[in-house]
């Protein structure tokens, strides 16, 4: 009986490692909040010490601090909670729009240029700077999204605090999330990225009974 050894491919051999662009802003006690919203809060818990063989922080603060997936449950009661949601939407092909100058709300003329072969993640880049500020940010315009949901994505992403004017109380464009089963990111940092497509990994974490919540949001290049 003889022996054959088996080849297999080095991790090695590949080609250099893939960019990545880390879109997601600093999350801290400066991180901004809806008016009235849990501010970030950290304290120390355990200390290391003689006594003590470890550091251990209690952290206090919004789901909805820093870049952020909401849960359908945000705005609709009895829907699901974001640990129940699908991670799907989260993770593959999306294609970063540039609309920049755009004004109060991204409408669909803003980003006609950039929706053939669309894959199924978009994410809108408003402005030059991203800003977590609720005084003054664009929103994303009901017609876009549904033009956007015409083209059978499943998750839309933004640089602002969240796709409706601070000041909406029926909140349209979340509405038409629900309506389209879309999920959502918002405050994404995308000052740097270049209007194209990426990968995007963008996980919510698995909190059972939360309306958002918190992601590392990242591109790597395809």
């Amino acid at each position: 009986m003889t022996s054959r050894a088996t080849s297999f491919p080095s991790e090695h051999a590949a080609t250099r490692p893939r960019k990545i662009w880390d879109i997601s802003p600093a999350v801290d006690e400066q991180a901004a909040v809806f008016p009235g919203d849990a501010l970030y809060a950290q304290k120390l818990h355990f200390a290391l010490s003689p006594g003590c063989p470890v550091n251990v922080n209690t952290l206090t603060f919004s789901p909805h601090t820093g870049a952020h997936a909401d849960a359908p449950m945000h705005y609709a009661n009895g829907a699901a909670a974001i640990g129940a949601v699908d991670l799907l939407p989260y993770l593959g092909p999306c294609r970063v729009i540039h609309c920049l100058d755009s004004g109060p709300l991204v409408q669909p003329q803003h980003i006609a240029h950039a929706l053939a072969d669309l894959p199924p993640r978009v994410l809108l880049r408003t402005a030059a700077a991203a800003s977590q500020s609720w005084t003054l940010f664009t929103a994303i315009a009901p017609a876009t999204l549904a033009l956007l949901a015409s083209k059978n994505i499943a998750l839309v992403g933004i640089d602002t605090p969240s796709v409706d004017p601070a000041t909406s109380q029926d909140l349209p464009s979340h509405h038409l999330l629900l309506k389209h089963d879309l999920r959502v990111l918002e405050n994404l940092v995308l000052d740097n990225v270049p209007e194209g497509d990426y990968e995007l990994i963008a996980l919510p974490l698995k909190l059972t009974r939360a309306d958002a919540s918190p992601v590392r949001a990242i591109l790597r290049e395809l």
